[in-house]
């Protein structure tokens, strides 16, 4: 799971730090880093509610961090604030 890593990494957080805030105990921090272990579901949920991306981003089925019900809803709410302004502009032809 070098995504656990690299998210990690990029927040300037060490293990002991994501263990305290997730309730992941930090040796099973390391085996999922390493590739020893593989996190359970509870784990998975509990990284990528913590570092703020999807559960796919975080098994790697993803390259969107992003990719959360917000981020869709609020893709979702541009696109049709768009097809709005197209259908008006329709409209006047």
């Amino acid at each position: 799971m070098n995504r656990i890593r690299e998210l990690r990494e990029d927040k300037d957080l060490r293990q002991i730090d994501v263990a305290a805030a997730t309730g992941i105990d930090q040796k099973t921090l390391s085996n999922y880093e390493t590739g020893k272990t593989n996190p359970d579901s509870f784990a998975i949920i509990r990284l990528a509610d913590f570092f703020g991306v999807s559960t796919d981003y975080l098994l790697g089925r993803s390259s969107d961090k992003n990719h959360s019900l917000d981020s869709l809803v609020k893709k979702a709410e541009k696109l049709q604030c768009e097809l709005d302004r197209i259908i008006k502009e329709l409209k006047q032809f």
